[in-house]
């Protein structure tokens, strides 16, 4: 039986998303999960802890939003990259329809930016450093890109979490970064 990634997209992402693609190309080895997530934070978040449940992935791997959805899940071991953990702030300065990046398995092509949508998200993003257990302190690593100019969560990340290193790249992996910098650590890991 293979081992299992949940990779976890961000905002504008799908399950679809060229990372999800390169994980699963690179590592025949290991089964990556990744759903198309929910645009609202309390159904997403509903949906991955149900998918943990269900499968009992030996390693959530997060980007951008997906990161902050990731460090809220308790009990596994996690990569975040580049993780967004006030979207919200993000959401605000771009109200409105927004397209999809890849494919969404529901057919939807974009979603809309509410200050209703906004405000759950920050209800999300008010606890999200809570609980946070022992095992989850030793088990979660953050990637951060060198020239990241969309989110900076270091400083927050660090005050909970000790695993952080940074690498040369932008907000989204590219293939390289994921050769280079993801795989090694989920194989560390």
């Amino acid at each position: 039986m293979k081992n299992k990634i949940l990779y976890i997209h961000g905002l504008s992402s799908s399950g679809a998303s060229s990372t999800a693609q390169k994980l699963r190309e690179d590592l025949p080895d290991f089964n990556v999960l990744s759903p198309d997530l929910p645009i609202h934070p309390d159904e997403a978040l509903a949906l991955l802890h149900s998918v943990c449940e269900a499968e009992k992935p030996q390693i959530l791997i997060g980007t951008s939003m997906g990161g902050m959805f990731a460090q809220q899940i308790r009990g596994f071991k996690k990569i975040l990259v580049n993780p967004a953990f006030h979207v919200s702030d993000i959401m605000r300065t771009q109200p409105g329809p927004h397209p999809f990046l890849s494919p969404r398995q529901d057919g939807e092509t974009t979603y809309t930016i509410t200050p209703e949508l906004c405000e759950a998200y920050r209800e999300t993003e008010a606890n999200q450093f809570t609980n946070i257990t022992d095992f989850d302190r030793e088990n979660t690593h953050a990637l951060f890109g060198t020239y990241d100019t969309l989110v900076h969560g270091y400083n927050e990340y660090i005050r909970h979490y000790r695993n952080a290193a940074w690498f040369e790249g932008e907000h989204r992996l590219n293939l390289k970064n994921i050769q280079t910098v993801v795989i090694p650590l989920i194989r560390q890991m």
